[in-house]
């Protein structure tokens, strides 16, 4: 089974974001990029379907279930560095679509749904979400554009034959649904944690091939859609306030914050 799995560069979760002085966006001057943290669990769970869990009792991960793992990244010459993060972890080739500037979520499942014309993988595995722009779209859009199933926000992926059953994290618990093949797959946070990459697997990842191509290549328009108005950082948040008495809190809230 072939999984082609979407990776993102994004600024390190690690790091204080910082407004530009003009509003226009976030500044990245000099600032460390790494991949996706959902893209990481994205590639971590097709690499266990890939290797399996030998030594975890009861693992549901069988080794062979997966035979290759494409990586694929969308963006400047620098995402090749997220792909190869990627390689070192496990995937066994790359293929970069080169674009200058942030491409809208619909533009990269249109141009996702042309690399799976190509590639006609039985699965596409990616994150939920990028944590630079949160817009939780591009899964969505992929499986409508491909007319495939999809299990979003997983926590549990187990392939069984020609389907594959998805636990998905709902805000009333966990739901789980069985996809017909091919299917995609959107991961969340408790599906998995994934690996470092070990310095042996890093230097392996060098070798391992990368395709560049454009989004012209697949015959996709990437002008953006949309216009940002302004960006801003977010209220900075006041202290609070203790009570003496519980009539106290109720008249407070009652009649200062106004939730009763």
């Amino acid at each position: 089974m072939k999984v082609l799995v979407p990776v993102k560069r994004v600024l390190d979760y690690n790091l204080k974001v910082k407004v530009k002085a003009d509003q226009t966006g976030v500044d990245l001057t000099n600032l460390k990029m790494s991949m996706n943290p959902f893209c990481e669990i994205a590639v971590e769970e097709a690499i266990r379907h890939k290797e399996g869990q030998p030594n975890v009792a009861g693992s549901h991960y069988k080794a062979g279930t997966v035979t290759e793992i494409v990586a694929v990244s969308i963006g400047p010459d620098q995402a090749q560095e997220t792909i190869r993060t990627a390689l070192a972890m496990g995937a066994d080739r790359g293929i970069l679509v080169k674009v200058d500037h942030e491409v809208e979520p619909l533009a990269v499942a249109k141009i996702l749904k042309a690399v799976v014309d190509a590639e006609q993988p039985q699965v596409v595995i990616l994150g939920k979400q990028a944590i630079d722009d949160d817009s939780n779209q591009t899964g969505q859009m992929l499986a409508a554009l491909l007319g495939w199933p999809q299990g979003t926000f997983a926590s549990k992926v187990e392939f069984a034959g020609s389907k594959v059953n998805v636990t998905r994290e709902v805000d009333g618990g966990l739901q789980t649904v069985a996809l017909d093949l091919p299917a995609i797959i959107t991961t969340d946070l408790r599906l998995n944690e994934p690996r470092y990459a070990s310095l042996p697997n890093i230097m392996k990842a060098k070798k391992k091939p990368i395709d560049v191509k454009t989004p012209g290549d697949f015959g996709v328009n990437v002008a953006p859609r949309l216009k940002v108005v302004k960006v801003t950082e977010p209220p900075k948040r006041q202290g609070g306030v203790k009570v003496k008495t519980v009539q106290e809190l109720v008249d407070k809230l009652k009649n200062e914050a106004g939730v009763l």
